[in-house]
């Protein structure tokens, strides 16, 4: 097939199309991750976004059944620079094209992916589209430019599960064997701690590696969708509350920041990502676009707390505002690239976020002990009502 992938301000490249027959539009992003194509792809927080790979050749290690990260691909599209067709794993079962086309998600390689991400970078995220139907470029473009801004996007509401729900062993064997990443544990696929807390997780399109790390640290979690009400949280009697990653604008998510605020002060609250984004509104602050995000599994973080620099995976198009947040708030990371806010905690209360990924799947495990962060808050917060 051939394919066209066009950008907004009329950039237009020409190129190779793979997966589906189709046309989509979403924000043009990049990912500067070697692997883990599968892992990115199936991450709830690429709704809305058509995916550029820096490293030039994916797909050679094909994909299989353990390594998705939720129940379906949500990336909008994908761009690479050379797809290969042959591939070569054990754990393989199927090709990165086989998979797309099974996913109805088109894909373009054979395209100058450098000097797309350099464009970015200059201009910044934009919207774009990509068809492997039409070949009328000036049409591919006025569909790239009628695509909905990411600005004021409430995507969350899209990908979040529709009813609650309790993760369970099952589930997690029905997506891969649990990858544990906290040091305390042992092999990948090894024996649970038996639960001794229960966490409510609210899904704003959270990743299952997030889910396998409460587990294996002995958490029973019950999924709650992204606009459950606090008074609906507090019936579950949970010993802490998780917020989790996601697509999209926080900003449109004004009902669950007022959940939120009711929330905090009466549980160990610990967020990632959207998560994050949405504590820094509901302490108080506010959010800003990035000009092209961060996304991919290097991006070097400082802890403000300990001096130590943490590389860890990112994916996400906004930021919280260090200038507007309150005096009881404090920042605790800062990304080492452009300094903006990585993480936040409320200075008396066992409420705390950062802007990466923990959970990793995939990138690097350097910030996998927050995990055990949130576990030892909600054992310290057991310990206090017991005095009391």
């Amino acid at each position: 097939m051939n394919a066209i992938l066009a950008l907004e301000d009329g950039r237009i490249w020409r190129g190779r199309g793979f997966g589906a027959e189709a046309e989509v539009v979403g924000e043009v992003v990049f990912n500067t991750s070697m692997t883990g194509y599968q892992e990115i792809l199936t991450d709830p927080s690429y709704c809305g976004q058509i995916v550029t790979m820096t490293y030039p050749l994916i797909g050679n290690y094909g994909v299989n059944e353990e390594d998705p990260e939720s129940r379906r691909v949500f990336a909008e599209g994908f761009i690479v620079r050379e797809l290969s067709r042959a591939y070569s794993n054990w754990r393989a079962g199927d090709s990165l094209d086989d998979y797309l086309k099974n996913a109805r998600v088109p894909g373009i390689s054979d395209i100058d992916t450098r000097s797309l991400v350099r464009h970015i970078r200059e201009r910044g995220s934009m919207r774009g589209c990509l068809s492997t139907v039409h070949s009328d470029e000036q049409a591919v473009v006025e569909r790239a430019r009628s695509a909905p801004e990411m600005v004021g996007l409430d995507l969350a509401s899209v990908v979040t599960c529709k009813e609650p729900y309790l993760w369970t062993d099952d589930q997690s064997q029905a997506y891969g064997s649990p990858v544990l990443l906290h040091p305390k544990t042992s092999q990948a696929g090894a024996a649970r701690v038996e639960p001794r807390f229960h966490v409510v997780a609210y899904d704003f399109g959270l990743k299952h590696n997030s889910l396998r790390n409460l587990a294996a640290l002995g958490c029973r979690v019950t999924v709650v969708p992204a606009h459950t009400s606090a008074a609906d949280v507090t019936a579950l009697k949970p010993d802490g509350v998780w917020l989790s990653n996601g697509p999209g604008d926080p900003e449109p998510l004004t009902g669950v920041v007022e959940n939120l605020k009711k929330l905090i002060g009466r549980y160990p609250i610990f967020g990632i990502c959207l998560g994050h984004q949405l504590m820094g509104l509901a302490f108080g602050g506010r959010t800003y676009k990035l000009p092209f995000g961060h996304h991919g599994g290097n991006q070097p973080v400082k802890d403000l707390t300990t001096g130590r620099v943490e590389i860890t995976a990112q994916n996400h198009g906004f930021a919280v505002d260090a200038d507007s947040l309150p005096a009881d708030c404090e920042i605790t990371h800062i990304n080492l690239n452009d300094n903006t806010v990585e993480g936040l905690r409320h200075r008396s209360l066992p409420v705390y976020s950062v802007q990466y990924h923990p959970e990793a799947g995939p990138g690097p495990h350097d910030p996998s002990y927050l995990f055990e962060r949130f576990v030892d808050s909600m054992d310290h917060a057991r310990q206090d009502k017991r005095e009391i």
